[in-house]
């Protein structure tokens, strides 16, 4: 070959390998831990009604098949991982044909429905945020395996991105729809105790050898379909909103915190209130037709509309495909902080 067309070639290669480099910013995988906005299927199992392994659920995704994903197609921890230039989908744990080719690069825990608060999952029947590190336990023993060398598998997992969704069901169910715990207690105290117990969450994790946090806060949980629907469906709920602001505030100032106090960890705050209520507000200008009501399952929407990427919602709680992908610029520039 001659020099010039060799140097050209190597060229080419320091140019696509440094490109790549770049863009999954040197992190080997994606744990997801939490709730609906990240699970892939690991409540299709459970005896629960918080599950969507059924049409119309998956109807854009790849092959148009229900997955156990609560939107029409992928959800913020696939597009995460596709972000970073991982994987394009990220399995689910509890799927009993997880294959060990994909434990390297990442799997997801998160069960829809969960929350930070027991008393979440306990009512809908779903893994308990806190109980998803037995799963990640097990996780690490089939990574051992997967990998052959302890060592090995401990540099994946501390140079993997642990993406983290937890409070949205806490506030919306456990919280605001349950008279008992708003009886018993403050937003104020409630929004504490899920401070003082995602606390106790991360540092755990932090003990199992992870490193590099994207903590996810809550959507703007009053302007979901389904909190409109007691104002008939155009106002956002402002109770609500307040009280995901306040945790919100609390869990970026814990961020803040750990950062400080966890020798060799990196934790990143994701607005992810701010970047869906731009949506919210300005639709059009974001390439939608509405975001005052949702494409499916509901009510007021019991036959799927015919192109989910013009709303910003899928059903009661969920954003479309479309809308996440929408935000993942701004998601991505968080997380890529952590390397």
């Amino acid at each position: 070959m001659k020099p010039f067309f060799t140097k050209a070639l190597l060229a080419l290669f320091s140019i696509w390998f440094t490109n790549a480099d770049a863009q999954n910013a040197g992190f080997s995988a994606v744990l997801a831990f939490g709730d609906s906005i990240l699970d892939t299927g690991n409540n299709n199992l459970l005896m629960t009604v918080s599950k969507c392994n059924f049409f119309p659920y998956g109807r854009d995704f790849p092959g148009h098949r229900p997955t156990g994903r609560f939107g029409n197609g992928r959800v913020v921890s696939d597009l995460v991982a596709e972000g970073l230039g991982i994987k394009t989908l990220l399995p689910a744990f509890r799927n009993p044909l997880l294959s060990s080719n994909e434990l390297p690069t990442g799997v997801c825990f998160a069960s829809g429905g969960s929350g930070i608060d027991k008393v979440t999952a306990s009512i809908q029947g779903v893994i308990w945020v806190p109980d998803q590190l037995r799963d990640f336990q097990r996780y690490i023993e089939r990574l051992n395996s997967a990998v052959g060398d302890p060592q090995k598998a401990n540099e994946i997992i501390s140079n993997a991105v642990f993406l983290i969704s937890a409070g949205n069901n806490d506030l919306a169910i456990t919280y605001f729809s349950t008279p008992a715990r708003m009886t018993r207690y403050t937003i104020s105290r409630y929004t504490d105790m899920l401070i003082e117990w995602t606390t106790t969450f991360l540092k755990n994790l932090y003990d199992l050898g992870a490193r590099k946090f994207a903590v996810l806060g809550t959507l703007p949980l009053g302007c979901l379909p389904g909190a409109k629907r007691m104002t008939g469906g155009m106002l956002c709920l402002p109770n609500v909103n307040y009280g995901a602001k306040m945790f919100n505030n609390k869990l970026s100032n814990l961020v803040n915190q750990l950062n400080e106090n966890l020798p060799d960890a990196k934790f990143v705050y994701v607005d992810m209130y701010t970047y869906l209520m731009e949506l919210v507000e300005n639709p059009a200008k974001n390439g939608f037709l509405t975001a005052a009501k949702s494409c499916c399952c509901m009510v007021a929407s019991p036959v799927p509309c015919l192109d989910a990427s013009r709303y910003v919602f899928w059903d009661f709680g969920h954003p479309t495909q479309k809308a996440y992908e929408t935000i993942l610029p701004n998601i991505l520039n968080d997380i890529r902080s952590l390397s």
